[in-house]
Order: C-alpha cells, then structure tokens, then sequence
C-alpha cells in the first residue's frame, strides 16, 4: 500500500515536506479488529502537533491521519461487528482499556491507557488501516466520504466542546479560532441554541468573512474587544496569547473551554501578560478538552446527521499531505482540508 510517513520529528516551516511517501505492506487485522481500506482522510492541527514534537509518537515512523473513512475490508478473528464492504469511520480514539473507571463510566478519552490514531497507532494516511471493531463507527448515509471525514475528529471535539461549555439558550458564546472544529461549533450551535448569538475572533479576515457567512453576529481580531461581554468561550487556537484576550472578553461566572491538545511553546509570553483582576477575577472558569470518548463521536454523528451539518471542504491527494499540513500551519484556512486516498 502507499503510505505518507513521519519518519522524524522537526519544524514544519523549515521542513516543508516531514511525511515521505513509501510503499508498505498492507497490516493485517488481529484479534477483534477490522482492516478498513481508506478513502479519504482529514487533515488536523494536532498532526502538526505531533510532526513539531509538542506530542510525540511514542516511536517512528508512523503514519499519521485520525479522521478516517473508508470500508471494512476484511475481519479479524472474533471481529463480529461488520461485515466486508461496511463503511465505517474511524476518528482520534484508536483504543483504552475498557475496565478503569473513567471508561466504565464511558470517559475513554480519560484512560490512562488511552490510544490515539495516527499518533500511537498508524492512521489513515494510508490506503490501509486496522483499528478495533468497537472504535469503528458507521457513517450516516447522508454523508458522503469527503464530508464525513472532518466530523469524526473536528466535529466530535467541536461537539464535546460545545457541551462542556454548558452554553444555554439565549446566553452569547464566541469562538476563538475560525478552523475545522469552529465552523462545526458554529454551524451546531446555530441549530441547538437558536436564541444564542455567537461571536468569532480570528487572524484572518477571510476566515472572519467566513465566520459572517455561516451566521456570526460579529466577527473581530482576537486581541479586539466584543461588542459585549460572553458567557462562554471556546479556543481552538494553537497559542496562549488568544486564551488571554479570551478571559478578558468573559462574563463575571463565564465559562472558558480550551479545546487544544497542546498550545505552542513559543508563545509562553502570552500568559505573562495575564492580568488577575482583568482575566480571571469574578469567578471566571478555565476547563480543558481532553480527546474525545466513543459517545462524543456516536452522539456528533446522529446531532449532524439529523440537522444536517455539512462541512467546508478542501480537497488534496495523499501525495499533498505536506502541501495541505503546510497551509494549515500558515493558517491558509477555509473550513477542513481532507486527503483523497482512494
């Protein structure tokens, strides 16, 4: 099979190409598992997170990808979940040990033991995956490949995020971050809390105008004030800089949810600048995403399937995995980039 993979870790702007494409040999599935041939896969910050080094693999090469669709090949031993030909999608969660307590009350992405695709096992890619049965999830017909692909990662965390914002009806959330997960936030948040205004900081004024097109009440530069102060705030930014000129733009008793698997060294400063009486006094709250559990990804699905939320979609080949990691470094951002595979 033709693979891109990360054989070491670096710098994305002064690596410009860290995945090399190789032939490998199609993995076979082992016990309770599926080998799924893979369409297409979505491209994540967090693959930059990993190639620059802020979450290593635990050994290379591998192969990155954990925003997989494509159809169940074939079955492993005891694999009974599918059949041949299934289409099944496979996002960030490869696997945890089922018998903690954070995955008895169905928190997986708390396991001390939890895997990630792409990261602690190859991803997608790939033309070729294995993955348990049981963190295998059907698509929605309604989907195609290309728009599923961004809801099994961007979506679900969106989704989770959302949540553990606690935002209700009428009560104003912004968003820090206009990227694959936001849009998704938005779009959702539209739908759930039809009485909500949202508000959208970011960078880019292509993705500011984007933010208006998808129905933003306001959309500013993230060092901007807000037209009025919020109740919840989700980042999805790279940096600690935004999370700072978040704080300030909350309600005495806000609420804000980071949602990032790691913020970039480079800009500790950000936090120096953090004032007690302006960010943080009034009993404002700092809560972080870890992951995403088996639920998040099954309850995002059935949520986007029955509004129906469809994502923004930036096309490459396999072969443009470091064109499109590239882009979403230099913050070239419209909705999710996705890889064709198949």
């Amino acid at each position: 099979m033709k693979a891109m993979v990360l054989k070491e870790t670096g710098r994305m702007q002064e690596d410009k190409a860290p995945l090399q494409l190789v032939d490998l040999p199609i993995p076979a599935p082992g016990k309770r598992e599926v080998l799924v041939r893979v369409s297409v896969c979505g491209v994540c910050h967090t693959e930059l997170d990993e190639i620059e080094g802020r979450t290593p693999p635990p050994r290379l090469p591998v192969i990155l990808g954990h925003q997989v669709v494509g159809k169940v090949e074939t079955l492993g031993p005891g694999a009974d979940s599918f059949q041949s030909g299934d289409r099944v999608g496979v996002g960030w969660i490869y696997s945890a040990c089922g018998t903690c307590k954070f995955c008895r009350r169905g928190d997986e992405n708390l396991c001390p033991d939890f895997r990630a695709t792409g990261r602690d096992a190859n991803g997608g890619y790939a033309q070729y995956l294995t993955v348990p049965q049981d963190f295998a999830y059907r698509i929605p017909p309604v989907f195609s490949d290309v728009e599923a692909a961004p809801l099994l990662c961007a979506g679900a965390i969106g989704y989770r995020s959302l949540r553990l914002a606690g935002l209700r009806d009428g009560q104003s959330l912004g968003l820090t971050g206009f990227g694959a997960s936001a849009h998704l936030v938005l779009k959702m948040a539209r739908h759930r809390f039809p009485r909500s205004r949202i508000f959208v900081f970011a960078r880019s004024e292509k993705e500011r105008a984007f933010a208006q097109e998808l129905g933003a009440a306001w959309a500013g530069h993230p060092s901007e004030d807000s037209p009025e102060k919020l109740d919840c705030i989700i980042d999805t930014t790279p940096a600690w800089k935004p999370v700072v000129e978040a704080l300030k733009n909350l309600e005495p008793g806000g609420r804000l949810v980071i949602n990032a698997i790691r913020k970039e060294e480079a800009d500790k400063e950000g936090l120096s600048q953090m004032d007690y009486p302006l960010h943080l006094w009034m009993e404002k709250e700092i809560k972080s995403v870890a992951n995403v559990s088996r639920g998040d990804v099954l309850e995002f699905l059935a949520l986007a399937a029955q509004i129906p939320i469809k994502p923004e979609v930036q096309e490459f080949p396999l072969e443009g995995a470091n064109q499109a990691l590239l882009e979403l470094k230099e913050r070239k951002i419209r909705g999710a980039k996705v890889l064709r595979i198949d």
